[in-house]
């Protein structure tokens, strides 16, 4: 979302750039909003009647403006209307994991100066948690609603969350996402959204059209996951999809955010998909986000999104078309100055329709009434309660701790060598260059957090001795101090490297060219855990995977972590993991390639393998090649014994008794069900219950994601081999049993897309599995 030139920022362009937004202090310390009660004019105004339905409120609203100041609010710096009392607007603010500074709609230079910083969401995610994502939901919103009562936000619209799929492992943004799996993005999508907006964790409190605690934004809607490689930018690139891919992995998510998420906000991608940039796509942003969707809210454009249209697609011949083009296709503002530069001329030219324009608007102030801005006082309003103490409380700040807790991966644990005794007679020597990088442990897009401890820090507080060397000046660690961390190691009774990645390896705009350790990294941990008096433990802070292969198989690496951008309490969680206090039960979001994966071109979309070509496919749904953690792989300090304790009597399923007798079709590789000739009637009543038994067979408790797959034993026609159809987290201590029950609907989670985009359900002999257990099941159509 950061702005960018259409040729590589220099990092002298960021400092600048983010000079500028830290240092620009909000003057007024009362929140700004229109319709004051106290002006004469207002109650004259039927835009501000609160009796009135917000459409006519809205429609009475854009009637009173001068094609002028129409135009002036389809950016995202909105300007003010003195003569109706409206003030500017900033539709640009930032709240990927925690509220941010990074947009134009956030101080916190004033009464509030930080923000909850949680865990990048890859880490979040790994949690498989949906109402731990909803609980960091409400507190993002509700610390955006402290700073807009204090003054201290001009903007109450977050640019949040980020759901594409974590296609290749290279990709520099993919730790914004919750990770490869479409399920889990759009369950992460809802939970986020429910939470910032103010709804229940069921949803259904918020009605649509409701009030709104702060408004979150869906994006990058579609088929966009590619930043910079090779020749290749996100603003030229033209991703080539099939509807296949579209139907079961690329669209499911923004489809979750929109129906049971009810987002307000929708971001329309950079890239091209299909040939058509996805800003300028009437079939993607009203015919299915609005049309199939029933979406109800506003659509932006990523910054300068529009225009590379014209400047670098060359899809638009002027400004004025690329213009007509997007307001068109169903997006309501700009970020960037292209519409306030060129919407007058275009309607000059006759390329663009006022209608248009006030369609927009329309979209445009209901979001700002539905954020009560047009209320009168905020603070006499719903959530005007909200006060500068809830900004980095207590409670939001163990919430960012239990995040981090329950993130973080246990990838290895050689002869049980964690946890490490708690006893402050040991010493400890503490390498790496992210031992003590507080930055480090925040990820992309972040705010100022409440406090930060690195993990070297709180490390010290469980040891008597603690010996210190970085063994790199940076994680590119192109020259490495070896002998010293030797040194150290030798003099220790236990090690810890802290490696890995960090924003000058993997951000927005810069992809990753190979999936190694940068630099001497690999030599520093190698030599170190050789010269060890026991087996190291490694600690990886990255978004993205990393092929840490020789760790793997080293029998002096005893244990490893892989604790991504952690967050503000990282360096806490991490400590508290190692020593014992928290038992890890994290399981990883993405699969985790060999470095050979980077053979596979990142502009290549397609999910599915090509035996043909040798093309090996995309996440653990269709990959068919070697790994070095699978999805959903993860250790804990517990053992965990599942069994299936209830599911369909038989071990049949029949779809062939209906009322209606939907048509059965057929293939050359058998008989199969299209879900949209089937009544939801129908899928209703073959939903069906999957009781799984799990078991703590540890010593202490244990928070365990239980995740649920269905696969079929032959998969044929483009089908998964398996997919993750549910997935729930639960507390056991050492030796207690639980029952968890899952529902089934086999239209939604036994189904897959044909080449067509059509989901269909295929008659064959399935599986479902938790761990290494299966329960086998046919389905009869």
């Amino acid at each position: 979302m950061k702005l960018q030139a259409l040729t590589p920022p220099t990092p002298l362009f960021f400092f600048f750039f983010f000079t500028t937004l830290l240092f620009s202090p909000t003057e007024s310390t009362q929140p700004p909003y229109a319709c004051d009660s106290s002006q004469p004019s207002t109650s004259s105004y039927p835009f501000c009647k609160t009796t009135l339905p917000i459409n006519q409120r809205v429609q009475d609203l854009v009637s009173r403006l001068t094609l002028d100041e129409k135009i002036s609010q389809l950016v995202n710096s909105a300007p003010p209307i003195p003569r109706l009392g409206i003030p500017s607007y900033e539709w640009w603010s930032e709240a990927l994991h925690g509220v941010a500074d990074v947009g134009k709609g956030i101080n916190l230079y004033g009464t509030i100066s930080n923000a909850t910083s949680f865990p990048q969401v890859i880490l979040t995610a790994a949690s498989f948690n949906e109402h731990l994502w909803y609980r960091i939901g409400q507190v993002i919103g509700t610390e955006a609603r402290a700073l807009y009562n204090a003054g201290q936000a001009t903007g109450m619209t977050f640019w949040a969350p980020n759901i594409n799929i974590f296609r290749d492992p290279r990709w520099g943004r993919g730790q914004e996402t919750p990770g490869e799996d479409p399920l889990v993005v759009g369950k992460y999508a809802v939970s986020y959204v429910r939470g910032v907006q103010g709804d229940s964790f069921e949803g259904g409190k918020l009605k649509v059209g409701g009030r709104l605690q702060a408004s979150a934004c869906c994006k990058h809607f579609t088929a966009y996951d590619l930043d910079n490689w090779k020749s290749v930018t996100r603003f030229g690139f033209d991703a080539r999809v099939s509807e296949q891919d579209l139907a079961d992995t690329y669209q499911p998510p923004f489809k979750s955010c929109v129906q049971q998420g009810q987002a307000s906000g929708i971001m329309c991608a950079y890239n091209r998909v299909n040939g058509v940039p996805s800003c300028a796509d009437y079939n993607l942003l009203t015919k299915v986000a609005r049309g199939q969707w029933d979406f109800h809210g506003y659509i932006t454009s990523d910054c300068d999104a529009v225009s590379i249209i014209r400047d670098v697609q060359g899809y638009a011949k002027t400004p004025e078309d690329a213009v007509g083009d997007v307001l068109k296709a169903g997006m309501d503002v700009n970020c960037g100055s292209y519409l306030k530069d060129h919407t007058k001329s275009a309607v000059q030219q006759k390329k663009l329709d006022v209608s248009e324009i006030d369609r927009a608007l329309h979209n445009l102030f209901s979001i700002r009434m539905r954020l009560g801005l047009f209320d009168g006082s905020p603070l006499e309003q719903p959530y005007g309660n909200i006060g500068p103490d809830q900004a980095c409380s207590k409670e939001h700040q163990a919430l960012a701790l239990e995040a981090a807790q329950d993130g973080i991966v246990l990838l290895k644990n050689s002869g049980r060598l964690l946890p490490l005794p708690k006893s402050k007679a040991i010493s400890l020597a503490v390498i790496g260059p992210n031992a003590n990088a507080s930055e480090a442990l925040l990820g992309n897009y972040h705010g100022r957090p409440c406090k930060s401890i690195t993990p070297l820090k709180a490390l010290q507080g469980y040891a008597k001795y603690t010996n210190y060397e970085a063994g790199c000046d940076t994680v590119k660690c192109p020259q490495a101090t070896i002998d010293k961390a030797v040194e150290a190691a030798k003099a220790a009774d236990y090690v810890v490297l802290i490696m890995g990645l960090d924003q000058s390896q993997e951000r927005e705009a810069h992809d990753r060219r190979h999936l190694g350790l940068p630099g001497k990294q690999q030599e520093l941990i190698s030599s170190v855990a050789k010269a060890a008096k026991k087996p190291v433990i490694l600690v990886i802070l990255s978004g993205g995977p990393v092929d840490i292969t020789p760790a793997k198989y080293d029998k002096k690496i005893g244990g490893i972590l892989w604790a991504g951008y952690p967050g503000e309490a990282g360096g806490i969680a991490l400590a508290e993991i190692i020593f014992g206090d928290h038992n890890p039960g994290g399981r990883l979001p993405v699969t985790w390639y060999t470095q050979d994966y980077v053979k596979v071109p990142m502009t290549d979309m397609r999910m599915r393998p090509d035996t043909k070509t040798g093309y090996p496919g995309r996440t653990y749904r269709f990959y068919k090649g070697g790994n070095v953690y699978h999805f959903g792989f993860g250790l804990s300090y517990s053992n965990y014994i599942y069994e299936f304790a209830s599911a369909i009597a038989q071990n049949k399923l029949y779809l062939n008794e209906s009322s209606i007798s939907p048509k059965v079709e057929s293939s050359d590789s058998g008989h199969f069900r299209l879900i949209p000739d089937l009544s939801e009637e129908f899928c209703e009543k073959k939903k069906f219950p999957v009781r799984v038994a799990v078991k703590n067979h540890g010593e202490m408790v244990g928070k365990h994601p239980v995740l649920l797959f269905v696969g079929q034993k032959n998969p044929n026609n483009g089908s998964p081999m398996k997919q993750l159809v549910g997935f729930q987290s639960v507390i056991l201590s050492a030796g207690e049993r639980a029952e968890l029950e899952f529902i089934l609907n086999p239209c939604e989670h036994l189904s897959h897309a044909n080449e067509g985009g059509l989901m269909v359900v295929e008659e064959g002999s399935y599986f479902l599995q938790v761990g290494d257990v299966e329960y086998p099941l046919d389905i009869i159509v």
